[in-house]
C-alpha cells in the first residue's frame, strides 16, 4: 500500500499553527507568500523549542473572529483529506482567540460547530481537545479546563497543558488538572520536550495524564520508559517538530525507534502542519526512509493512537475496522 493511501490518525495537532497559505491570505489579503514563507514558517533548525514558538503568533493574530475560526477549521479538514487521516484530536487555546469580538465560550462554540460541519462534509472524525499554557496563571488554566466541562457531550473530549516547558514549573496548574480529575475529563500534556525526564516525572506526578504531548526524552531514563510502558502511557511523538526545536540533531538520531522496539505506546503526528512545514504523509515518509518503516509499524502506530483516543469504544472498534489487517499476529516488527 502506498502511505498516501494508508488510513491515518493524529492525535497531536494545533489548530492556531495549521493554517495553509491559501487560508491565511484569505485572512490577510495583504499577505504574500514570500512573507508567508518567513513569518509563518520556522526554519528546518530553530535555536530551540522558544524560538521555534515565535512563529505561532502569526496565525493567532488571524484567528479573531467567527469567520476566520470556521475558515481555518474548514482549511484544516482539508488538509487532513489529503493525508488520508480518518481520526484526528486538535487542539487549541481557548484564551488565545479573545482579542477580538470574541468571549472564550463563544470560542470554543464556534470551533465545535465548524468540526461537526466539517466532519459531515468530509467524513473525517474529529475531536477537541481545549490547551492551556505554561505561562498561564492557575485562574486562566481553571478557566480553560472548566470550558471542557461546559462542553461535555460536544466535541470536545479533552484537556491539555502546552507551550514552553522550560522555566514554567507545574505550580500554577496543578488546580486545573486536579479539577480535571475531579470530574471525569481525560489528559494529555506537553512534556519531555524542551526539558528532559525530571519534567516527564514531574508532569506523571502532578498532572497524571493518559498521554504525553511528545515525551521524547523519556529515552534518557531507562526508567521512566518503564514506566511509561507500566502505566500505558501513550506518546503523541512529532519527529520533524523535535528536529526543528533541536531536542535531536537529526532525524536518525531520535528515539521514535528506541522507544517503538522498547513498547511504549506511540503514534505519529505533525504537531503544527505550518511552522514545521510538514504533512502526515511526508512525515510517514521520513520514517520509512530512515528506519525503513513499514505499512506494518504504521498500522501498529495508528492502532496505538486509536487505543489512546478520547472517544467511545464503539468509535474506537469501528476506526480499527478502517485499518488494514497486520500481516501477522504477535509484537510488532
Amino acid at each position: 500500500m502506498r502511505i498516501e493511501d494508508l488510513p491515518k490518525v493524529e492525535l497531536h495537532l494545533h489548530l492556531d499553527c495549521s493554517l495553509s497559505y491559501r487560508v491565511a491570505c484569505r485572512l490577510d489579503p495583504q499577505l504574500t507568500a514570500d512573507d508567508y514563507r518567513e513569518n509563518f514558517i520556522a526554519p528546518p533548525k530553530c535555536l530551540d523549542l522558544a524560538d521555534f514558538l515565535q512563529r505561532a503568533p502569526q496565525g493567532i493574530r488571524l484567528m479573531q473572529n467567527k469567520r476566520a475560526l470556521e475558515l481555518v477549521v474548514d482549511d484544516l479538514f482539508e488538509q487532513l483529506q489529503a493525508d488520508r487521516v480518518i481520526y484526528a484530536e486538535i487542539r487549541f487555546g481557548p484564551l488565545l482567540h479573545t482579542d477580538g469580538e470574541l468571549t472564550p465560550h463563544e470560542v470554543v462554540e464556534t470551533i465545535d460547530r465548524a468540526v461537526e460541519k466539517a466532519m459531515a462534509a468530509t467524513g473525517i472524525e474529529a475531536r477537541l481537545i481545549l490547551a492551556t499554557l505554561r505561562s498561564y496563571s492557575e485562574e486562566q488554566s481553571l478557566t480553560t479546563v472548566q470550558l471542557v466541562e461546559d462542553f461535555r457531550g460536544s466535541r470536545v473530549v479533552a484537556f491539555d497543558i502546552a507551550g514552553n516547558e522550560a522555566g514554567f514549573p507545574v505550580d500554577a496548574h496543578v488546580a486545573a488538572f486536579r479539577y480535571a480529575r475531579e470530574h471525569g475529563i481525560p489528559c494529555t500534556a506537553h512534556a519531555g520536550e524542551a526539558c528532559g525526564p525530571a519534567s516527564v516525572w514531574e508532569t506523571l506526578q502532578h498532572f497524571q495524564p493518559l498521554r504525553l504531548g511528545h515525551g521524547v526524552r523519556s529515552i534518557e531514563d531507562p526508567g521512566l520508559v518503564k514506566e511509561l510502558i507500566r502505566r500505558k502511557v501513550h506518546l503523541e511523538i512529532c519527529p520533524t517538530c523535535n528536529i526543528q526545536t533541536d531536542v535531536f540533531p537529526t532525524y536518525a538520531e531520535h528515539p521514535i525507534q528506541r522507544l517503538y522496539t522498547a513498547g511504549v505506546s506511540l503514534g505519529i503526528n505533525t504537531d503544527t502542519r505550518t511552522i514545521t512545514n510538514i504533512t502526515l504523509n511526508e512525515e510517514y515518509q521520513k520514517l520509512a526512509e530512515t528506519f525503513g518503516w513499514t505499512e506494518r509499524q504504521f498500522i501498529h502506530c495508528n492502532r496505538n493512537a486509536i487505543d489512546a483516543g478520547f472517544i467511545s469504544e464503539d468509535l474506537k472498534t469501528r476506526l480499527r475496522q478502517q485499518l488494514p489487517e497486520l500481516n501477522s499476529p504477535g509484537s510488532p516488527a
